[in-house]
Formats: C-alpha cells, sequence, structure tokens
C-alpha cells in the first residue's frame, strides 16, 4: 500500500501533519521543529528542547505578536511562564524553519507563522510545561542532595572538632556503663528459675 492511500486511510495522521505543515510555493514546509530533528547538532537540540536560551526582554516583546488576546497582567505565574516559554518556542521554531528554508520570502513567512500561531500554540504549551515540570522536579532534587551533602558534611566537622571530643567521650563512658548494667540486671533476671517447687508437707 502506498504512503498517500496509508494517509488517506488515516484521517488524524492526515490531520496531524496537516497542521505540522504548511504548503508554499508547491513545496511542503514542516511548522513542527522537531520534524527537523535529523540535521540537528547536538547543540541546536539542546538550544531548541531547553527552555531558557532566550533573553528575557526578546520573549516580552514577542508576547502580543503571538498571544494578541492573552491580558498578561491577570495570568497567574505559573501561567505566565508556560506562555513565555511557548512564546520561545515559536521564536526558536521560526529560526529553525528560515535556516532549513532560506528560499521562503517575508510574505510566506508571515503565512507560516500565522498558521504556527493557530494550530502549534497548545502543543508548545503541553511541550513547555512537561520541559518546567521536568526542570523544576531535577532542581529539587538537587537541593535535598545538597542539603544532604551540607548535613554530612556539617555532622563530619563537629564530630572531628577536639571540643565535642571532651564532650562525647564521659557522655559515652556513661551510655556505655548504663547499658552494661542494664544488661547485667536483665541477665540476672533471666537466670531465676521460672517457678518454685511446692512446700513438702509434713504428716501429722
Amino acid at each position: 500500500m502506498s504512503s498517500s492511500a496509508s494517509l488517506q486511510q488515516n484521517p488524524q495522521l492526515q490531520r496531524r501533519l496537516q497542521q505540522d505543515s504548511i504548503q508554499l510555493a508547491g513545496k511542503t514546509v514542516y511548522l513542527n521543529p522537531f520534524l527537523y530533528w535529523r540535521r540537528f547538532d547536538a547543540n541546536t537540540d539542546r538550544w531548541l528542547r531547553e527552555p531558557g536560551q532566550l533573553s528575557e526582554d526578546q520573549i516580552t516583546s514577542n508576547r502580543v505578536r503571538f498571544y494578541p488576546e492573552v491580558v498578561w497582567e491577570s495570568l497567574s505565574d505559573e501561567e505566565r511562564t508556560t506562555k513565555d516559554a511557548a512564546v520561545e518556542m515559536f521564536l526558536k521554531s521560526l529560526e529553525l524553519i528560515s535556516t532549513f528554508n532560506p528560499e521562503l520570502t517575508a510574505g510566506q513567512l508571515l503565512e507560516l507563522e500565522r498558521k504556527m500561531a493557530v494550530t502549534k500554540k497548545k502543543a508548545f504549551e503541553l511541550w513547555v510545561g512537561k520541559s518546567l515540570r521536568r526542570r523544576l522536579q531535577a532542581e529539587r532534587a538537587e537541593k535535598r542532595r545538597f542539603s544532604r551533602q551540607r548535613l554530612l558534611r556539617e555532622w563530619r566537622e563537629w564530630l572531628a572538632d577536639p571540643m565535642t571530643l571532651k564532650a562525647i567521650l564521659p557522655i559515652s563512658g556513661v551510655v556505655l556503663l548504663a547499658g552494661f548494667g542494664g544488661w547485667y540486671a536483665g541477665s540476672q533476671q533471666f537466670c531465676r528459675p521460672l517457678f518454685q517447687p511446692p512446700g513438702v508437707q509434713q504428716a501429722p
């Protein structure tokens, strides 16, 4: 079966490809930046996938360009962070598309951008939301690891302090003696007979 026939029989795949591409001057141009991944090097892949690679001013100045309907002042911090990361994703995607399709004119790029703003907004928000959550989890794990290391280091420094040793030795002796005394008392109790023999009754 040909790929075109398979595509016609799978409307969901067809709709997905229509959202991920646009026809410009008889050429199919992909809107999804990850469809170019075979042409990425490691640095480009990391640049695309990790939010925070573009400056805050660059993102802020392009908010209205991709989200003209949003009142940014009314958003929560989490919503604003997600949408800012999506704006960054739009800018990165357009830069990659321009790089891999240098023959596109300014008018064609504008047409491409308009379709991308309609079809990729939710997808970009979902993508960057997952990426931001993974980063937050990694940061929390790193903070916990750092706290454990700092606690162990503080304990080692405290135990190595001469004043600490002078204070610990008498306390350790008292604890050791108390433990030995408890063990001795317990062993004596254990060695007692479990029952007393009945008394001998005298004959009348």
